[in-house]
């Protein structure tokens, strides 16, 4: 079987998107696929970058204004630098249902991916604050979900 190229973005402040992604990452390499993983804190994200893969799953957080972190804003405004119509991506994420709109921001971003032509994982994972090891199983379906899609 051929080994798929996945890409893993997130942005994470306290840790449990990145979490979520971990899960992902680890879950995948055990499939024997080819994983890079980034963080929009800490690496450089370009996103032409997004066309080498199979698969590009994207997490992000909300916080109380439900809007693309921060960190993430930046990628997110270049998306239309790059013809992204037929790539395969997913989105994911954390939040608190205690905020007015849940995970708002995976929202945003998958609405922005599928306006771009982006065949969406029809799943937006999201997860409330820090996974469980039912939300971790959920990240590995997720994961498998996204896999299923790509078309070699």
């Amino acid at each position: 079987m051929a080994m798929n190229k996945v890409l893993i973005l997130y942005a994470s402040t306290t840790g449990n998107t990145e979490m979520m992604a971990d899960a992902m990452v680890s879950y995948l390499e055990n499939r024997s696929d080819e994983v890079v993983s980034k963080s929009f804190e800490f690496d450089t994200i370009d996103v032409k970058e997004l066309l080498e893969y199979d698969l590009v799953l994207i997490g992000t957080h909300s916080g109380d204004d439900g809007q693309i972190p921060f960190e993430a804003e930046h990628f997110y405004d270049e998306l239309d630098d790059v013809n992204l119509t037929g790539r395969l991506m997913g989105v994911f994420g954390s939040g608190e249902t205690f905020y007015d709109v849940f995970c708002e921001s995976i929202e945003l971003m998958g609405d922005r991916l599928e306006q771009l032509g982006v065949t969406l994982v029809p799943h937006r994972l999201k997860v409330e604050l820090e996974p469980d090891k039912k939300d971790i199983e959920r990240c590995e379906a997720f994961a498998e979900q996204a896999l299923r899609m790509i078309i070699k």
